[in-house]
């Protein structure tokens, strides 16, 4: 996976959530594990449209999530279909 790709998503999460950086590991439950609800998610959608300049509503993915290793799966997927690998 990207790091790069990786720290920008954890900045989303400490920037909304003030969820410390040592406490997003991959494996992490959005819900069980860092405590967010499903309005926390719309707000998460946002912070990573804002981070990456581009809409994440229409992607199938997007649903999918429950761990962060899966947001930078969906994230790293989004981007790779953007540039057209």
């Amino acid at each position: 996976m990207d790091e790069e790709l990786k720290k920008k998503i954890k900045e989303v999460f400490v920037e909304y959530f003030e969820i410390p950086e040592e406490d997003l590991l991959d494996d992490k439950l959005l819900f069980d594990d860092l405590g967010l609800d499903s309005l926390d998610i719309v707000d998460l959608i946002v912070g990573l449209q804002k981070k990456f300049k581009f809409d994440l509503r229409q992607h199938s993915g997007i649903q999918q999530i429950r761990t962060l290793g899966d947001v930078c799966k969906v994230m790293e997927d989004i981007i790779k279909e953007r540039r057209g690998n």
